[in-house]
C-alpha cells in the first residue's frame, strides 16, 4: 500500500529536490529535468508506485514543472532584451508537433528502455558541462522548413526526456551564428511551448492508464508537481544571483560529477 500523498517526509523530500533543481538551473543555466527526473524516480520508487510507470511519471511531472518555471525565466530574459522572438516563432510549429509526439514515443517504451535513454542524455550533458566547450559558429539558421525540422527534433527529445530542450537548442543556435547569450535566452523562451504541449500530451496519453496512483493527472503526479514548482521558482533567482558571485566554472565541474552519479542511477534502474 502506498503512503498518503501529502505525508511530511514526501513534502520535505520534494521541497529539497525542487530547491536544489531550481538553484542549479538558475546558477548554471541547465534544465531542471536533468536533476529532477532521477530524483523523482527515486522518490516514486520508494513510495511503491508501479515499477512500469515510475520513469514515465517522473518525466511527465518534470516537464509539468518546466511549464511553470519557464515563465519566470522568459520574463527575466525578455527584460534584458535577449530573447530573439523571430527565432522563437520559427521554432514553435515544429516544437509543438515534436513535444506532442515525444510523450507518445515514451509511452511505447518500457521503464528500462526509457531509463537507459535518459541516462545517456544525462551522461552526455554532464560530459559537455565538464568539458565546457562551446560549439563554433559554422553556418546560418536554416529557412522555415529547416527550422520546423529542427524544432520537431528538439520537441520530441524534450517531450521524451522531460526537459526544456536547451541541451539541443543552445548548441544548434550557437552553431548557426547566434550569440551564446541570445541562444540561452531564446532557448528559455522555446521551453514554454515545449512544456505546454508536452504536459498536455502526457495528460492525454496517460489518461486512464492502469495502476496510476491517486492524485494523478495522466502521467503527472499533482502533489509532486505543486511542491516542486513552489520550491524551484523560489530558488532559481537565488541561483542566478549566486552565479555572479562565485566561480561558476568550478561549480559546473562539481555539478557534472553529480549528474554523472544521477546518470549511473538511471543506468542501474534500467538494468535492475
Amino acid at each position: 500500500m502506498m503512503p498518503p500523498a501529502f505525508d511530511p517526509l514526501l513534502i520535505l523530500a520534494l521541497l529539497a529536490m525542487g530547491a536544489f533543481g531550481g538553484f542549479a538551473a538558475g546558477l548554471l543555466g541547465i534544465g531542471g529535468g536533468m536533476i529532477l527526473v532521477p530524483f523523482i524516480t527515486m522518490i516514486f520508487t520508494a513510495r511503491g508506485f508501479p515499477e512500469e510507470l515510475v520513469v514515465h511519471m517522473a518525466i511527465a511531472t518534470s516537464l509539468g514543472t518546466i511549464f511553470f518555471t519557464s515563465l519566470s525565466s522568459v520574463r527575466a530574459h525578455h527584460k534584458h532584451g535577449a530573447v530573439l522572438w523571430p527565432i522563437v516563432r520559427l521554432f514553435t510549429p515544429g516544437l509543438l508537433v515534436g513535444a506532442w509526439v515525444g510523450p507518445w514515443i515514451g509511452k511505447q517504451m518500457n521503464t528500462s528502455v526509457l531509463a537507459f535513454f535518459f541516462g545517456c542524455f544525462v551522461a552526455f550533458s554532464a560530459t559537455q558541462m565538464l568539458i565546457g566547450k562551446k560549439p563554433a559558429a559554422a553556418r546560418e539558421l536554416p529557412g522555415k522548413p529547416g527550422m520546423f525540422a529542427a524544432g520537431s527534433v528538439i520537441g520530441i527529445l524534450a517531450g521524451l526526456l522531460g526537459a526544456g530542450g536547451a541541451f539541443v537548442s543552445v548548441p544548434f543556435m550557437t552553431r548557426c551564428n547566434v550569440r551564446i547569450h541570445n541562444a540561452v535566452a531564446t532557448s528559455a523562451a522555446i521551453g514554454f511551448p515545449v512544456a505546454l504541449m508536452g504536459t498536455l500530451s502526457n495528460i492525454y496519453f496517460g489518461w486512464g492508464e492502469p495502476g496510476l496512483p491517486p492524485w494523478s493527472l495522466g502521467f503527472i503526479y499533482l502533489p509532486a508537481l505543486a511542491i516542486i514548482v513552489l520550491a524551484s521558482v523560489s530558488m532559481a533567482p537565488l541561483g542566478a544571483r549566486t552565479a555572479h558571485k562565485m566561480p561558476v566554472r568550478q561549480l559546473q565541474r562539481i555539478f557534472s560529477v553529480i549528474l554523472c552519479a544521477l546518470a549511473a542511477y538511471m543506468f542501474w534502474k534500467a538494468f535492475n
